[in-house]
Parts: C-alpha cells; sequence; structure tokens
C-alpha cells in the first residue's frame, strides 16, 4: 500500500524544507515501523536555482551600486516548483503499517508551507497497476519483477514473441 502526501496550492518549496519533512518522516518511520519495513520517496525535486541581487544599505552605496542594471544575483539555494495534486512524497508500507505511514507523514506536512494532503492511493505499491487488477495480472504472468519496480508484458510486439508463430 502506498501512502502519498499531495500538495493543495501552487507554490515552491525549498530543498531545506524537503529535507527537514524527509526527516521527520523517515525518523518516526525507523522508529515505530522499523526500517527495513518501508520505502520513502521524494517525488518533486528541486531544480530551480533562486536568485537574490544583494543591494548596500549603507551611506553612499549609491555612488558604489549600479541599481537594477546587470542584477542577475547570486545563487541563494534551491526551489521544486509545485502544482496543485503534484506528490511530494510517498510512503510504500504493507497494510498493517498504514496507520504509522499517515503519521509519518502527517508530521512532515508540518515542515511546509501552505496547505497538503495525505491519501491513500488504489495503486499497488510504486506501479502503475490498480489493486484489484494485481492478482489476475500476476496470474496471467503480465508482471514481470523488475528490482524495486516491475515491467508490465504488453500484448503488442513482434510476432515472434508469441508462441503460435514459432515453428
Amino acid at each position: 500500500m502506498t501512502v502519498h502526501l499531495v500538495s493543495h496550492e501552487k507554490e515552491q518549496i525549498s530543498s531545506e524544507s524537503q529535507e527537514a519533512a524527509r526527516i521527520a518522516a523517515n525518523k518516526y518511520m525507523v522508529t515505530h515501523v522499523g526500517k527495513e519495513n518501508f520505502h520513502l520517496r521524494i517525488r518533486k525535486h528541486p531544480w530551480h536555482v533562486l536568485r537574490i541581487n544583494k543591494m548596500l544599505s549603507c551611506a553612499g552605496a549609491d555612488r558604489l551600486q549600479t541599481g537594477m542594471r546587470h542584477a542577475f544575483g547570486k545563487p541563494v539555494g534551491k526551489i521544486a516548483r509545485v502544482n496543485i495534486g503534484d506528490i511530494l512524497m510517498s510512503l510504500r508500507v504493507r497494510p498493517e503499517n498504514i496507520p504509522q505511514a499517515k503519521e509519518a507523514l502527517r508530521r512532515s506536512k508540518f515542515k511546509f508551507a501552505g496547505r497538503q494532503v495525505i491519501f491513500l492511493s488504489k495503486k499497488y505499491g510504486f506501479t502503475k497497476v490498480y489493486h484489484k487488477d494485481w492478482d489476475k495480472m500476476m496470474a496471467e504472468g503480465k508482471i514481470k519483477p523488475d528490482g524495486v519496480g516491475i515491467q508490465i508484458i504488453k500484448e503488442k510486439g513482434p510476432l515472434s514473441r508469441l508462441a503460435m508463430f514459432r515453428d
């Protein structure tokens, strides 16, 4: 089962707040569930660089500065641009550990500005397959394990893959 922390506002989230939220969720899960019983993913990455054009505020600063001319600025930090409905963090746990996962994400919610919502995913783990279809697809052999994720075997492709055309 997967529990998601979803943004309810269009905002910019700093890399520092993301790291603080990750540490809060990770610490709670390790102490209450154990470090082998969950998988935490940060889904939004801070690629956007924040810059600041520092201005002097001392006497005679007008002679030393150029104002807004060449005002590119120096890098201050990195942020992730987040839209409404974007998943910020995901926690994959066993069904018996869902309450602890919700509490961990609730605690990490306080590290972000704005509003976030916690919800339980209908999909199996970090895959694209729904819970109701998982057992059927496994029985038919349409799912192939691939490390942490899976590969879905499609029915399309070259005819040489199909058994009826091999001689």
